[in-house]
């Protein structure tokens, strides 16, 4: 396969940033489809993007055999069905972030995948990001000393009502949409699997969160944290505490624009900023390899499961459902 032919599913307004971008100057990948269940949005968002081809229908573009992979960003509560679906058509998928409307269904789809031999990989940008490497080198090297405490915060404003990120029969929430980042990024950097000790939800409408605060356990005595809001100012950290040293990490999720890892501890303080493009140009390129070459991604179906059952546990311990898919 010389180049990845990707089809997508919906014109979500993430679209352009995380997909027709990176394939625009990709040698390795190209969008020759896009599909949505308003044929004319479809088509004017091809005729914007320069996309060959538009579909009035999901089904549609699974059954173009000249689409090879399938780039899902469709709202949480569709993610788990149209993989599956997608599977099913013989394309590989790359899903938006959270991966399913809970665990039992990541693991529906994990099964799927197993099944199709095909790939299907979350798009947990962030962590293809070279910063990503580099804060995992920190932490193995010792210089923070033994870890013993681990947090991320997510939030952002999220002002329109109307926006599907609000509604509960589309799996949404702050832990879906912002917490599934600070969850990814603790399990990163710990480096193992949390259970939940408390959460604390505030209501944006009822069982719709529109924060979330919970404190987490590692087996081994370590303490964890994350911190998300869909109705805040803008902010995205982690914190890293060993006995020696503490890591501050600033803007993992968009480090291309600006980031800083700051490590203060009994030797001082030092800051560093890690180059580098895009992380969605990053996560296309390890996409392409995995389907083309083979290459393992880092964020497989296996870590989307653990990801989402610290999301079930979350909801569980703030007193909240757990998030259920959406009828396709």
């Amino acid at each position: 396969m010389d180049l990845l032919r990707i089809g997508c599913l919906g014109a979500a307004r993430i679209v352009p940033a995380a997909l027709v971008k990176p394939a625009a100057s990709s040698a390795e990948a190209t969008v020759t489809a896009v599909a949505a269940r308003d044929g004319g949005r479809a088509r004017a968002f091809a005729a914007k993007h320069g996309i060959a081809v538009s579909y009035g229908s999901y089904a549609e573009l699974l059954a173009d055999p000249d689409v090879d992979a399938v780039y899902n960003p469709l709202p949480n509560g569709l993610h788990g069905a149209w993989t599956i679906r997608a599977l099913e058509a013989g394309k590989h998928v790359l899903c938006e972030k959270p991966f399913t409307a809970n665990a039992a269904e990541a693991e529906e789809v994990a099964a799927a995948a197993e099944r199709s031999g095909l790939v299907v990989m979350e798009a947990f940008h962030w962590r293809y990001h070279p910063l990503a490497t580099r804060v995992l080198d920190i932490i193995a090297s010792g210089d923070l000393g033994p870890v013993r405490h681990v947090e991320a915060t997510f939030g952002f404003p999220l002002l329109r009502r109307a926006d599907i990120r609000w509604q509960l029969d589309l799996a949404g929430g702050a832990l879906m949409d912002a917490g599934c980042y600070a969850v990814h990024l603790v399990r990163t950097f710990a480096g193992a699997e949390p259970s939940v000790t408390s959460a604390v939800a505030r209501e944006h409408s009822p069982g719709v969160d529109r924060s979330m605060d919970a404190e987490l356990r590692f087996a081994d005595g370590r303490t964890g944290a994350i911190h998300c809001s869909m109705l805040s100012p803008p902010r995205i950290s982690a914190r890293v505490v060993g006995e020696r040293a503490t890591l501050r990490l600033t803007n993992p999720l968009a480090p291309q624009v600006w980031n800083r890892i700051t490590v203060k501890g009994r030797d001082g303080r030092r800051h560093e900023r890690v180059a580098g493009g895009s992380t969605y140009s990053y996560q296309l390129a390890a996409f392409a390899a995995a389907v083309r070459d083979g290459t393992p991604t880092l964020t497989p179906p296996a870590d989307s499961i653990a990801t989402m059952r610290v999301i079930d546990d979350v909801y569980r311990a703030a007193g909240m459902d757990v998030r259920a898919p959406t009828p396709a």
